[in-house]
């Protein structure tokens, strides 16, 4: 059987690429990078280790011990670590790979992480490659269909999403009358969410996209049942991702709690 590495941050995609693979025949060696990575995965896989995200050497060493040469990285991994003090978690390789960088923006820091896997003989692989199924088609998916502002207001964002990718800042904006309400940053997508819905005092429309130079290998936009509770706490009404490059986790149960909240969801 073939194996394949996971390295897993927070939510339920890994565990659905864990189990996808396991249905491919596949075995799946998985590193949870995060304390908050889904206990579910364990489960999943062959085998199931937590190393901290600032364990460079010990997770390469795992892999290394378990002969995988191929790896895939999925869920979110916030670089918050970098900025709150908790420098003492950062093993020296890591430490010496920060300290590389031109700067610190998401695709620097995931480009230089590949890189350092590569020169261990691990190569990164595509994160869509067992989750095509996930992603949607061009269409409404939901019950309720977008307004004609809202519509205008999607169209607003998803060029506005697709400028703030380009500079490798985030993949979401928040937009309510043709208004930028917020644009994620390190926050990430459900504070992002929850800030510019709140600011817009309800009725916001969210635009998700993925970054013109957008590298499958990591970071692919992916909007869950986290999403809709963010937008369900701050009021927002309309949900617009890119078809064909979002993953949709838990389609099912995510579209019932937007059906079941007056959420519209659009793929576009």
């Amino acid at each position: 059987m073939e194996a394949v590495g996971l390295l897993a941050g927070e939510g339920r995609l890994p565990v659905e690429f864990a189990s996808a693979a396991k249905s491919a025949g596949m075995k799946v060696f998985a590193v949870g990078l995060l304390a908050s990575s889904d206990e579910a995965l364990e489960k999943a896989s062959e085998c199931f280790v937590r190393i901290n995200v600032a364990k460079l050497d010990e997770i390469i060493k795992f892999f290394k011990d378990n002969n995988i040469n191929k790896v895939t990285m999925l869920g979110k991994v916030t670089k918050k670590l970098l900025f709150n003090g908790q420098h003492e978690q950062i093993d020296d390789r890591m430490m010496k790979l920060i300290m590389s960088l031109k700067d610190r923006n998401d695709d620097t820091l995931m480009l230089a992480f590949v890189r350092e896997l590569a020169a261990e003989g691990i190569e990164t692989v595509d994160q869509t490659a067992l989750l095509k199924l996930l992603m949607p088609k061009a269409g409404i998916l939901s019950a309720c269909k977008p307004t004609e502002s809202e519509s205008d207001d999607i169209k607003f964002g998803f060029l506005t999403a697709k400028k703030l990718g380009e500079l490798d800042i985030g993949q979401t904006v928040v937009i309510k009358d043709r208004a930028i309400m917020a644009l994620e940053a390190i926050e990430g997508t459900d504070a992002c969410i929850l800030r510019g819905g709140t600011l817009a005092g309800g009725g916001a429309v969210v635009v998700k996209t993925a970054k013109p130079q957008q590298d499958d290998r990591f970071d692919v936009p992916t909007v869950g049942i986290r999403t809709i509770e963010s937008m369900i706490a701050s009021d927002a009404k309309v949900l617009a991702v890119e078809s064909g490059k979002t993953i949709i986790v838990d389609r099912e149960k995510f579209l019932s709690v937007a059906n079941d909240n007056g959420i519209v969801v659009v793929a576009i």
